[in-house]
């Protein structure tokens, strides 16, 4: 066990030197004073407490969605890096096994998205008092934590496919690409394809778990439990691809 520890300490410390390991806060830094500043100037109507402004703001549908993808950004990188930079002969000498290895740098990236998760909801609530200096609205704080944990399983769904990908194909620009290409396609898929019940069990009808609070189901039948069982299905297939081939794969 202290052995594994010291792989996720070492993950950590080299995801952390790398200087886009800021760059993804200072983004949402950015983004969410430049959200705050404009708020402030247009005051849009339907918000007016800091609850209904973080609430809103970090749904997947608003800046929520930079968070996945700068999850993905990281994601994308940390096993593909490691071939492209020849380090991978030397990380697999180590006497500690290939699974250990390649879970340590999956549950760091998982930790990084969820940092990041945070980030913006800390972000959110703090830009919202900048700008409306308290109140709640028609928001509550289980709206806030909901659009939260659905972001939060959002990020970590796409962050494992692209941890899978990376593993596959080696390549950190197919690894970014299909990851925020499957993003962008997921929900346009989705509603073209809504009509048929087959649907529901696609990865991409699943993934956002906030629709169950707006009534919003994208195929008539599914339920929240239902969209989680399929939600850690994919996930678990997605790890044991990547585990079967990471362990089987030749790194001469």
């Amino acid at each position: 066990m202290r052995n594994f520890s010291g792989l996720l300490v070492n993950e950590w410390l080299k995801l952390s030197k790398k200087k886009s390991f800021f760059v993804a806060y200072a983004i949402l830094v950015v983004v969410f004073g430049i959200l705050a500043f404009a708020f402030y100037k247009l005051s849009p109507d339907g918000l007016d407490s800091t609850l209904d402004f973080a609430t809103g703001t970090i749904m997947l549908q608003a800046a929520g969605q930079l968070v996945p993808v700068l999850a993905v950004l990281a994601a994308a990188g940390s096993v593909t890096q490691e071939y492209r930079y020849g380090t991978i002969k030397f990380l697999l000498i180590r006497a500690q096994s290939r699974h250990k290895i390649l879970a340590s740098k999956y549950i760091i990236s998982i930790v990084y998205a969820l940092s990041l998760v945070v980030t913006a909801a800390v972000l959110a609530v703090v830009a919202g008092y900048i700008v409306y200096g308290g109140g709640s609205g028609d928001s509550t704080w289980t709206d806030f934590f909901s659009n939260m944990a659905s972001l939060a399983v959002y990020s970590i769904v796409f962050v494992t496919m692209t941890f899978m990908v990376g593993i596959l194909t080696k390549s950190n620009g197919a690894a970014i690409g299909i990851g925020i290409f499957s993003m962008m396609i997921g929900s346009l898929l989705v509603m073209l394809l809504s009509r048929y019940s087959i649907t529901k069990y696609l990865l991409f009808a699943n993934t956002d778990l906030s629709v169950y609070r707006s009534d919003a189901i994208p195929v008539e039948g599914m339920t929240l439990a239902f969209s989680i069982v399929i939600l850690l299905v994919y996930v678990a297939l997605f790890l044991s691809v990547s585990f079967a081939v990471f362990k089987k794969r030749d790194i001469a």
